[in-house]
């Protein structure tokens, strides 16, 4: 079935959004996500859901926190939407939003579930098979930083109940594999992507004006990094490498785009080390017009990853990409081909790929064109999602027999 590459205190509840009404020969799909965070698994999670043929799957979604930012987003678009407020995944809350969503389950009708998170994986895969859903997916999104191991040990067991576990890398599917001791024949890959408007860069007025908006001057070489202000994204290696880079290019700007408990502490290392001129803090900035246009050179420099939306994106927007290599990011750059592999935690190799994109112009221009290939060949929208509107319906087919 393999796709693509494979491929406690209790909180008052939010009363669920009104429904659409199915439509009748419509695949009925819930997705299962854990918060309405902007985080990479919300984001693609909704951008998916937005997504998918609408003549042909009727989505909705379950989610188990009841707020957050992209709440009023799947408002907009009309997609249903349960909150089950859960805390925790014991005890007798826990029993009685389950028995809410397996009778959810049943009365709509719904055909297939699809878990994004570690979380889904263990309470509503198992809700699901109670509710008898003919087919139920899980998901590894990620490398190895579920945060407790009592959750890797029960999440392990949950991908039993799976028809089907969706990695979102090559890398990720070996890892179900090998360490999560699922059968190669019930792991599918689909990829994060990007939509054509990533490809488009904005004017030069546009550019110049949002470069202007991050105190960024005129004619500047511009290195940006697009991720959560968190530890595992190790901003400070690439603060530490521009550092070394400032005095032999005076030109040069960093731009950090997101936010998160990290940010204090690489305020005062900015201070610390004199860059207070040359780094900038974006915060949180909308997705489109994807930023990676703004950029001479795309940095992610994580510990750890599984396959983040953010390299595709700085590959669509046709720039060169140095990354640390970790996880699921092999998959997605191709050393020496579409950008620089680096080892992580090592800011002097991320300085010297970054100097010698610097230097050379024309491989800037070379490589972050051959990303811009790459992206369109593999990560267009038009790629992942019929893949997984192919998955669904072989997973129901095959139940069906």
């Amino acid at each position: 079935m393999n796709s693509a590459a494979f491929v406690p205190e209790r909180r008052p509840e939010c009363p669920r959004l009104s429904l659409r009404p199915h439509a009748a020969k419509r695949v009925r799909v819930a997705f299962c996500i854990d918060n309405m965070g902007i985080g990479g698994t919300e984001l693609n999670a909704l951008r998916t859901a937005e997504r998918l043929d609408d003549s042909r799957f009727d989505v909705s979604v379950i989610c188990l926190q009841d707020h957050g930012p992209l709440l009023e987003r799947y408002r907009r678009q009309g997609i249903p939407l349960l909150s089950l407020p859960l805390r925790r995944l014991h005890g007798l809350t826990a029993l009685r939003l389950g028995a809410r969503l397996a009778r959810y389950l049943a009365t709509q009708h719904v055909d297939v579930v699809h878990s994004h998170d570690v979380y889904n994986n263990i309470f509503a895969t198992a809700w699901a098979r109670a509710a008898r859903t003919p087919v139920v997916i899980a998901s590894r999104r990620w490398w190895d930083d579920v945060p407790r191991t009592a959750l890797r040990v029960v999440n392990k067991y949950a991908y039993r109940l799976a028809d089907c576990v969706i990695a979102n890398s090559n890398t990720v599917a070996e890892l179900l594999v090998r360490d999560d001791h699922v059968r190669r024949d019930r792991v599918a890959v689909v990829s994060n992507f990007v939509d054509e408007s990533a490809f488009a860069p904005p004017a030069d007025v546009g550019r110049s004006t949002l470069l202007g908006e991050l105190c960024v001057p005129p004619g500047s070489l511009v290195v940006g990094c697009v991720a959560g202000l968190r530890p595992v994204k190790d901003h400070q290696s690439l603060i530490t490498a521009i550092a070394s880079l400032q005095p032999r290019w005076p030109s040069l700007h960093l731009v950090l785009v997101g936010d998160g408990e990290a940010r204090p502490s690489l305020e005062r290392l900015t201070r610390q080390l004199g860059l207070t001129a040359t780094v900038h803090f974006a915060g949180i900035r909308p997705n489109e017009p994807n930023l990676h246009h703004l950029f001479d050179v795309s940095v992610l420099c994580s510990s750890s990853e599984a396959f983040p939306n953010s390299i595709v994106e700085a590959m669509a927007a046709g720039k060169p990409v140095v990354a640390t290599r970790v996880g699921g990011i092999v998959d997605a750059v191709v050393d020496q081909q579409t950008g620089f592999l680096v080892p992580p935690r090592t800011p002097s190799a991320l300085a010297t790929a970054i100097e010698r994109l610097l230097i050379e112009p024309g491989l800037r221009r070379q490589l972050g064109e051959a990303a811009a290939r790459r992206a369109r060949a593999r990560f267009h929208a038009d790629q992942v999602l019929p893949a997984l509107e192919s998955l669904y319906l072989r997973l129901l087919s095959m139940r069906a027999r």
